[in-house]
């Protein structure tokens, strides 16, 4: 193998993934600033701030799953310069995910009860409900401005949705601040303080890559005149039987980490807020290789638009490594820094002793969860959804959560035999992907030189 016929696509493929990385590692970052506020309250609190967002996580993935299927579409438009098309693609996300988002909403408000009913310490659930019912309305403002970032993602303008998340977010920090502890004036409210403050940052969103949108001259052939209630039916059926794959594997995927949760809630609260630890720093890395699935899923949709499926394999496996490369940084800095991170969170012995064991497995599994995000990324570019959600099922909830279970519960590994259970998921997923991912382009590439 010619490394560098991939390692030379590796600026490009940076070019493309900083900001998205950038953006959601700003998300991330701010739901570290939040777990750090909030474990200053105790472990209840942190507890409580895990519970509730493992259930809004779960839903919030199948919307987030619909708003995937508008950047395949867009960078495919986009490359045969059909800016019409592209336009009302984009329309059509917004006005899906807007709905969805109403739909999902209303759906978190009345399953609310739930979190009584899922054998999870009583004073954690009554921290979490008026939090949960708060973050609930955060749904409709979150899946918007997610269509509007699949769309500025698809044109390969990452950038701008980088600066809106960044911008909102650190406005979320100051409100945290202000909310949380009654700082500047403002009522002391606790851990409810910084769900409003997402709820809030989440709105700002919206309007500030609105903003970039109408202004910066790379959006302006998609700046025409179109009505957003004419709705077209087969435009709304592409979007859905591309988006509902993907929406189901992202609701496989979180519902197993949730799942983690609510197993480490059985266990215990300290159980629970030592899994939101380690649950928190494994989301940065994971956020890095989302930015990697999105460059793969943009610049493999580029190519199949032109139809040049060499260099479509070839760019898709340069992303794959580049990967790798930041999971084996990633890993040996969980696994090097386990004993100290926990600390900044919580000063609580036995959750940071807790937290430290699982950083071990959090850092074993940075690589298969890397490759598996880049390689559905790519699927993704290629349309490719109904197989790799089954795959994905088969991964976590077949193979995977039996072994959480058996493990965490049924033996004295705790949350470390719980995250056991997420390493083999993960690592299973990984490989039928890429052996997926093989197929596919080893067909299309016979089809190329027929």
């Amino acid at each position: 193998m010619n490394l560098k016929q991939y390692t030379s696509e590796f600026k490009t493929n940076i070019t493309i993934a900083f900001p998205v990385m950038l953006g959601q590692l700003g998300n991330v970052l701010v739901g570290f600033a939040d777990n750090i506020m909030v474990g200053e309250l105790g472990a209840p609190a942190l507890a409580a701030v895990s519970l509730a967002n493992s259930v809004f996580f779960i839903l919030m993935g199948l919307g987030l799953g619909f708003s995937f299927a508008i950047t395949p579409l867009i960078a495919e438009s986009d490359s045969a310069k059909n800016y019409l098309d592209g336009k009302k693609n984009y329309q059509h996300g917004v006005v899906l995910l807007t709905i969805i988002g109403i739909v999902l909403a209303a759906v978190l408000l009345l399953i609310q009860p739930v979190l009584s009913l899922i054998d999870q310490p009583v004073e954690v659930v009554e921290l979490a409900l008026p939090y949960y019912q708060i973050i609930a309305y955060s749904m409709v403002p979150l899946l918007i401005f997610q269509a509007i970032k699949q769309f500025t993602d698809g044109l390969s303008q990452t950038k701008y949705a980088m600066i809106a998340i960044l911008g909102a977010n650190s406005i979320n920090i100051l409100l945290n601040y202000m909310l949380i502890y009654g700082k500047l004036g403002a009522p002391m409210l606790g851990i409810n303080g910084a769900a409003y403050g997402t709820l809030v940052s989440r709105i700002l969103m919206i309007f500030v890559l609105l903003y970039f949108i109408k202004k910066r001259k790379e959006f302006e052939p998609y700046n025409m005149a179109v009505s957003w209630f004419v709705i077209e039916k087969e435009r709304v059926l592409k979007i859905v039987k591309l988006g509902y794959p993907a929406a189901l594997q992202m609701f496989f995927e979180i519902g197993i980490f949730a799942s983690g949760v609510l197993l480490a809630g059985m266990l215990g609260t300290q159980e629970q807020a030592a899994n939101q630890i380690a649950l928190n720093l494994s989301t940065m890395t994971f956020m890095i290789a989302t930015g990697m699935g999105v460059t793969a899923t943009i610049r493999v949709g580029n190519q199949k638009g032109l139809k040049d499926y060499s260099n479509l394999k070839r760019i898709a496996i340069s992303t794959i490594l580049l990967m790798i490369i930041i999971a084996i940084i990633a890993a040996i800095s969980f696994m090097s820094l386990r004993t100290y991170l926990p600390w900044i969170y919580i000063d609580d012995r036995e959750v940071v002793e807790i937290a430290a064991k699982l950083l071990i497995i959090a850092g074993l599994f940075q690589i298969s969860d890397g490759i598996q995000v880049v390689v559905l990324g790519a699927l993704r570019g290629l349309q490719d959804m109904i197989i790799p959600m089954w795959m994905v099922f088969i991964s976590y909830w077949v193979i995977g959560f039996p072994v959480c279970y058996y493990l965490g519960i049924l033996t004295d590994l705790g949350t470390f035999g719980i995250w056991i259970g997420l390493l083999v998921g993960l690592t299973v997923s990984s490989i039928l992907l890429y052996i997926r991912f093989q197929h596919l382009t080893k067909r299309l590439l016979l089809s190329e030189n027929k």
